[in-house]
């Protein structure tokens, strides 16, 4: 996927890695426009939020409500299923028939290693991000048909505000974005962008006791 000369659409692009995203992809020669919920929030010279013929759609637009499944507030979990699954699948609907219309075109899904392994303590976070990992591995097929690549970045703790409280070891996500647009430009399908999602990514195979050893 050649990104020079495409244009990109990344939602939550007003700050954290949305906002590295829409930078590099702007340093990298695409037209880049930035959606956020609050679109004067978006400063980067050159960027705007003005949505148009879409051909790299990266969909960034996330929540962290912190609620448990079994305790928490029943709106929050569905805040977080609103925004990482239907938001997803609705954002990427509305824009399937004009990445269509292009030779080349590409869907970027940011999930989370918390889309393969969950934390009680933010079980609806995990629950929206594999719910969303799920919709992205039956989109991929089915917008195969009209050439759109889809790709999921699966990763970790980024030092950005949603995870401003986290103490554990942070990626940049400078780098994050870096390795994410480098994988589209490759045309690949799935970007395991840090070492603690690797890690679980080779748990997987181990099933419940490999990943819940506390379980056991």
């Amino acid at each position: 996927m050649e990104i020079t000369g495409k244009t990109a659409l990344v939602t939550g692009a007003n700050r954290g890695f949305g906002r590295h995203l829409a930078a590099q992809l702007r340093d990298r020669g695409a037209t880049v426009y930035a959606a956020a919920r609050n679109p004067a929030a978006v400063d980067l010279p050159g960027v705007t939020p003005i949505v148009l013929d879409v051909a790299i759609l990266i969909n960034n637009a996330g929540s962290g409500t912190g609620a448990s499944l079994l305790t928490g507030d029943p709106s929050d979990i569905r805040l977080e299923m609103d925004t990482h699954f239907h938001g997803t699948l609705a954002v990427t609907r509305a824009f399937a028939p004009q990445l269509a219309e292009h030779e080349q075109s590409a869907v970027l899904n940011v999930l989370s290693v918390l889309s393969w392994v969950s934390l009680p303590n933010i079980g609806a976070y995990s629950a929206a991000k594999a719910a969303e990992w799920s919709l992205t591995n039956a989109l991929r097929a089915e917008l195969a048909r009209q050439g759109t690549r889809v790709t999921s970045l699966h990763v970790g703790y980024m030092d950005t505000d949603l995870a401003r409280h986290v103490t554990e070891p942070k990626s940049d996500p400078a780098d994050i974005a870096r390795i994410a647009l480098d994988g589209i430009e490759a045309g690949e399908a799935e970007i395991v962008a840090d070492e603690i999602s690797k890690q679980v990514l080779a748990g997987l195979s181990a099933g419940v006791r490999g990943l819940y050893p506390q379980l056991a």
